[in-house]
């Protein structure tokens, strides 16, 4: 990593008031927001500014979520124990809900839910191996996973991904119905998908291999507490 010395003055003042703005509000700035700051006034330098801090080990980023900058490294600027902790966890973005019951439309508003301020903080040991700038969160509604230990209002973390094995829990987007549902799945030899749900009365769901998108792997789930 590069001396904190050693950086331009812009970007000293990048790294301070990404501190400071996420002591303040728990989530990182956006690249507007960072220029207001720093008095740049072009986006294109701010990023310019961004990816060298980028490249000197400072900051990762992810264009694929809002205000996708992680600070991984924090200089001793004189901030509080909270600002320190910045890089002992992972912001993760809380998009929507996944539905665990029987598959329920997607509301007309779908394109409109994502709060960019939602992000959640997470101990990079919850993630595994997964990529952070490919795992995102959605809330539990329903009561069809409830064998797996997962309720109404508990959160599931999942990687977005196309792709999964027998027996994974994915979140599944039928296209044809427009509708999602949080299930097993399971693979059969006859071209359709077994959607099972974890409860002791509901029976499994069996669709076309072509009627179904996989949206995301669950990789592990944050209880809600009662």
């Amino acid at each position: 990593m590069k001396d904190f010395n050693q950086l331009s003055e812009r970007q000293r003042k990048i790294v301070r008031f990404m501190v400071q703005y996420h002591e303040r509000f728990g989530y990182p700035p956006t690249i507007r927001e960072i220029g207001d700051a720093t008095d740049i006034r072009s986006t294109s330098v701010v990023n310019y500014n961004l990816n060298k801090l980028v490249s000197a080990g400072y900051l990762q980023r992810s264009d694929k979520v809002s205000r996708g900058l992680r600070l991984v490294a924090v200089p001793p600027l004189g901030q509080s124990d909270k600002a320190r902790k910045v890089s002992q966890f992972t912001r993760v973005p809380l998009v929507g809900h996944i539905v665990a019951s029987a598959p329920v439309p997607i509301p007309e508003d779908v394109g409109h839910y994502y709060d960019e301020e939602a992000l959640m903080e997470l101990p990079p040991s919850l993630l595994g191996n997964a990529d952070p700038a490919q795992v995102f969160a959605l809330t539990v509604k329903g009561d069809s996973m409830i064998d797996a230990m997962i309720r109404e209002g508990d959160i599931v973390i999942l990687h977005s991904q196309a792709e999964a094995r027998r027996g994974d829990m994915i979140a599944a987007w039928l296209p044809g119905r427009g509708e999602t549902t949080l299930k097993y799945y399971f693979p059969e030899d006859d071209g359709r998908v077994r959607l099972q749900p974890a409860h002791p009365t509901l029976p499994p769901i069996y669709v076309p291999a072509s009627e179904l998108e996989i949206k995301g792997r669950v990789l592990t789930v944050i209880r809600k507490l009662s």
